[in-house]
C-alpha cells in the first residue's frame, strides 16, 4: 500500500472518530483539537490542537506534529513535553498507522497532566492555610513570660503611669490657689513617703502580671 493510501484510510477512520475535532486542511495536512479524557469537577478545562504533516515516507517516517494551547493554561516546556512525548509514541509505532495512537496517549496525558496540577494547587492552598493557623496560634499565645522581658515591660509600665499621674497632677494644679498648691504638695510627699517604706519589697501583683500578658498578645 503506498503512503498515499495509507494516509487516505487513516484520513477516514480519524474522520469517523472526530467528526467535530478534525480539519482537514490539505491532502497531506490535517489539524485536530485534543482535549483530556475526562474532567473532574471543578477542574480547568485544556484544549491544544495538533498539526499533522504527512511526508511522502509516512508511515515508515514519523509525520511532522506540532502542538498549540486553544483553551486553558498550561507552560511552554509542558507543551514542549507534550510534543516530546507523542513524537515518542510514534517512534514507537513505525511502520503502520500511528496517529489515533498518539492523539489517544495525548488525551490521557493531558488528563493526567489537570489531575497532577490540580492536585499540587490543593496541596499548595493547603500549606498557606496551615501557616496561617500557625501564624495565628503563635500570635494568641503571645510571647512566653520571661525575668527580663517582665522587668523591661514594668519600667515602661511605671513611666506611662509616672507620666500621666503628673499630667494629671498639673491639670489639676492649675485650678488651685498658690497656698493650695503648696498645701498639696506636702501631703503628696508625706503620702509618697508612706508607700516607700511600707512598698520597700515589690510584689508583683496577680492583675499587674494579667496586664503586662494581656499586652504581649
Amino acid at each position: 500500500m503506498s503512503s498515499s493510501d495509507v494516509i487516505l484510510e487513516e484520513f477516514e477512520v480519524l474522520e469517523s472518530i472526530y467528526a467535530d475535532e478534525l480539519v482537514k486542511l490539505s491532502e497531506k495536512d490535517i489539524r485536530i483539537d485534543i482535549e483530556p479524557d475526562s474532567l473532574d469537577d471543578g477542574e480547568d478545562s485544556l484544549k491544544l490542537a495538533m498539526t499533522v504533516h504527512y511526508t511522502d515516507s509516512y508511515p515508515d517516517e514519523l509525520p511532522e506534529l506540532s502542538l498549540q494551547l486553544i483553551d486553558g493554561e498550561v507552560d511552554e516546556d509542558d507543551i514542549r513535553a507534550l510534543l516530546a512525548s507523542a513524537r515518542a509514541v510514534g517512534q514507537e509505532n513505525i511502520g503502520m498507522a500511528m496517529t489515533f495512537t498518539i492523539i489517544s496517549q495525548l488525551r490521557e496525558q493531558l488528563s493526567s497532566f489537570i489531575r497532577t496540577r490540580s492536585e499540587r494547587r490543593e496541596k499548595e492552598v493547603r500549606e498557606l492555610e496551615r501557616k496561617a493557623l500557625e501564624e495565628e496560634e503563635a500570635r494568641t499565645r503571645g510571647t512566653p513570660v520571661t525575668v527580663k522581658s517582665f522587668t523591661e515591660w514594668k519600667i515602661k509600665f511605671d513611666k506611662e503611669v509616672s507620666l500621666r499621674k503628673m499630667r494629671t497632677e498639673e491639670e489639676k494644679s492649675k485650678t488651685m490657689t498658690a497656698k493650695e498648691r503648696e498645701e498639696y504638695k506636702k501631703i503628696a510627699a508625706r503620702l509618697t513617703g508612706k508607700r516607700l517604706s511600707s512598698h520597700s519589697v515589690r510584689v508583683v501583683t496577680l492583675p499587674l502580671f494579667l496586664l503586662f500578658r494581656a499586652s504581649t498578645l
